[in-house]
């Protein structure tokens, strides 16, 4: 069992190292602006009609003609037929000099008409406006096509508002670019020297510096540091103020940070940390306050060596999704497989592993099975360059930052590399999800995130989950209305397999009617280090079993993801379905990610 953890970004270790010269302090911001940028308000000129097939105006131009003036005679405006649309409409010009009740008279004379289908305005759309923050230009990993994350195209449609973030981390340094966005949060830190504010744990979440004065203080081997700012370097790049001519853009700008404070001196105990999470998701802790602004969507930017999820981690974690939190948590910068570190191995979390500009794994990043989704983290140096040295800033992430080498000094922006940094774009994209649809549960963000992500475009040896995040087609996925195609029905809790056990995961089918079909399609995702290891069974709500997959001592090769085709005509749709898999060797385990059923 792990006794604390370290951050998992620029200071937190030589595959963390961080960047570029701190930024000359900013003036005071302008008003924030709730949108990117306020589209132009222009008169409608023009309307399109579309006729039912049967009406001879839908073939006819010179009947859409008549049709038109018709209708122009009835209301008294000017109104003419102008072309065919490529689809069959028809395209009436409303004339010069046309009010809002104009154009609503003559909508509501077409809408009469039993011969017009639909009538709708012809409306005018403009391009896409960057935000107007002064380093925006620099923040690749929002925007560029290979390696970023494209989020602007789902600012249209949600920017976090009404969601609560919090940023489990060093505390909150002071920053304007942040300010507007900050909700009362707690310190955790139960030891006042290592929370350095002499009092333990406060209702202050003010980041007092995490430095280290000499080696060796932190234990053997750690090395002399100055103050990281970790957890506003996190906060800024899931919700730093947009829209308002300096600094960065937020990817949730419009969600609230809540800084919940449990790294100080040599890092922090996972007793603090479980803590947080309970009190962040709107848990009881005992001794501490309500929290009065429970959080939705928890950022983890931290984590130490075990073998196994801690139970106190996995309790926490636990009663967080419970209370609907989607809790984030970075891989880890070892290099090394994500299974030998926590809270990433823990179950009920979104494991992040980073990747580089140029859409490879970054060299520090973790991997393995335990990722389930990668996000830009960047590098401020080349894996081949001098530990420590910071070579190309421009590759790293940008965000809110403090001059201080130990206590809080003035506010900047320095670039950072690390899973923490790749962490918070998950998280905003979480918040992005939660509210453009409240109902969203965890697993259903979780399931959507990595539903919707795209390869990557380099390389990534030993494993980086789902692939790269993709904002804008996730917000789309989750606010379309149409019902997925063929009836999927899908559960996307992961569910661990121990060696030598059987487990089960469960979908409930409901509004089917009769019998299943012939060819039941049955998506099977397990992650897993040995494959061979594993017998998989479909049980229908009968208790029926049908043989997916046998047992092989010679395949070793990793997970099991797959399409069976099942003839299930003989059982009643409409019930519970499970997926049984056992584990029949010791050595290797795994879990499973998610299953579907199409009927």
């Amino acid at each position: 069992m792990v006794a604390g953890a370290a951050i998992l970004g620029a200071a937190a270790t030589t595959s963390g190292a961080f960047a570029a010269a701190p930024a000359a302090p900013t003036p005071k911001p302008a008003p924030v602006s709730q949108a990117i940028q306020a589209l132009p308000s222009a008169p409608v000129e023009k309307l399109i009609v579309t006729y039912k097939s049967q009406a001879a105006e839908a073939g006819s131009n010179a009947a859409a003609q008549s049709d038109t003036a018709e209708k122009a005679a009835k209301t008294g405006e000017k109104l003419s037929f102008e072309r065919r649309l490529a689809a069959g409409a028809a395209l009436v010009d409303l004339g010069d000099g046309t009010t809002k009740q104009d154009v609503t008279k003559v909508m509501d004379a077409f809408r009469a008409d039993p011969a017009v289908a639909s009538v709708e305005p012809d409306i005018r759309a403009y391009a896409m406006a960057a935000p107007n923050d002064t380093e925006y230009a620099k923040q690749w990993d929002l925007f560029e096509a290979t390696g970023g994350m494209n989020v602007p195209a789902a600012w249209d449609k949600t920017t976090g508002s009404g969601v609560t973030v919090a940023v489990i981390d060093t505390g909150y340094a002071a920053h304007s670019d942040l300010a507007a966005n900050v909700v009362a949060g707690y310190d955790f830190i139960s030891s006042s020297a290592d929370a350095r504010d002499s009092n333990g744990r406060d209702a202050d979440p003010k980041d007092e510096g995490d430095w280290n004065a000499t080696d060796n203080e932190c234990g053997s081997g750690s090395k002399a540091s100055s103050s990281s700012w970790h957890g506003t370097h996190v906060a800024g790049t899931i919700g730093a103020v947009t829209n308002n001519t300096k600094g960065i853009a937020g990817i949730a700008y419009g969600a609230k940070i809540q800084p919940v404070r449990v790294l100080g001196k040599c890092g922090g105990s996972s007793a603090d940390i479980a803590d947080a999470i309970t009190w962040a998701s709107g848990g009881t802790v005992p001794g501490v306050p309500a929290n009065a602004n429970p959080a939705k969507v928890i950022n983890l930017s931290l984590g130490g060596a075990s073998s196994t999820c801690p139970s106190v981690y996995q309790t926490a974690i636990n009663g967080a999704v419970s209370r609907g939190t989607t809790v984030v948590v970075a891989a880890g910068n070892s290099n090394a497989n994500t299974s030998g570190f926590t809270p990433a191995n823990c179950s009920n979390v979104i494991t992040v592993a980073s990747t580089s500009r140029e859409g490879n794994r970054s060299y520090y990043s973790n991997y393995g099975t335990v990722v389930d989704v990668a996000a830009p983290g960047g590098e401020t140096r080349r894996a081949t360059d001098t530990p420590g040295t910071v070579t190309t800033p421009e590759n790293g992430i940008l965000s809110t930052l403090n001059s201080g080498a130990t206590t809080q000094s003035a506010e900047n922006y320095k670039p950072y590399q690390g899973t923490s940094m790749a962490a918070p774009h998950i998280a905003g994209l979480a918040a992005l999800l939660k509210s453009a649809k409240s109902t969203l549960t965890p697993a259903e963000i979780e399931s959507a995130i990595k539903a919707n992500a795209r390869p990557l475009p380099g390389t990534c040896t030993g494993g980086c989950g789902a692939g790269i995040a993709d904002a804008a087609k996730t917000v789309n996925a989750v606010t379309t209305t149409t019902p997925p195609a063929g009836n999927v029905f899908t559960n996307p809790t992961r569910v661990s397999i121990p060696d030598n056990t059987t487990v089960s995961s469960s979908i409930s089918v409901t509004g089917r009617a009769g019998n299943a079909p012939a060819a039941l399609k049955v998506g099977v995702d397990i992650k897993h280090t040995w494959r061979g290891d594993l017998v998989v069974d479909l049980v229908a709500p009968d208790g029926t079993v049908r043989n997916l997959k046998t047992s092989s001592s010679s395949d070793s090769a990793d997970n099991v993801v797959a399409t069976y085709t099942v003839n299930a005509s003989d059982e009643v749709a409409n019930g519970t379905w499970k997926l049984q898999v056992r584990d029949v060797a010791t050595g290797d385990t795994g879990y499973i990610d998610s299953w579907s059923l199409t009927f």
